[in-house]
């Protein structure tokens, strides 16, 4: 079997290291790649994780809202029933000065 001298084994060992070098500079870049895709990733899931704390605040903010306007719906309904009573009063008052001028008469 021809061994081949030693120049072309030199080429032979050139033209292998070229394509291990290339295929390892292509990994390399892959590798820069996929880690690139995966820090975005990891971003976005950070990103996803604040808008859904941000979610859960609002929704928090808005039943808060929503129990305070119930409750002040409860204290109109209150102040309105004081106020029409006040105005039974007055109007009792004013009945009965009516009929004590009368008497007086």
């Amino acid at each position: 079997m021809a061994t081949g001298t030693p120049d072309s084994q030199a080429r032979f060992g050139q033209s292998v290291k070229g394509l291990l070098t290339e295929k390892v500079n292509t990994c390399g870049t892959d590798v820069i790649a996929l880690t690139k895709q995966v820090l975005k990733g990891s971003r976005s899931s950070e990103l996803l994780g604040q808008a859904a704390r941000n979610m859960v605040l609002q929704e928090d903010t808005i039943l808060h809202s929503e129990d305070s306007l119930r409750k002040m719906a409860i204290i109109t309904t209150h102040l309105q029933y004081q106020q029409e009573a006040i105005q039974k009063n007055v109007e009792q008052s004013s009945d009965l000065q009516d009929q004590l001028n009368h008497l007086l008469k």
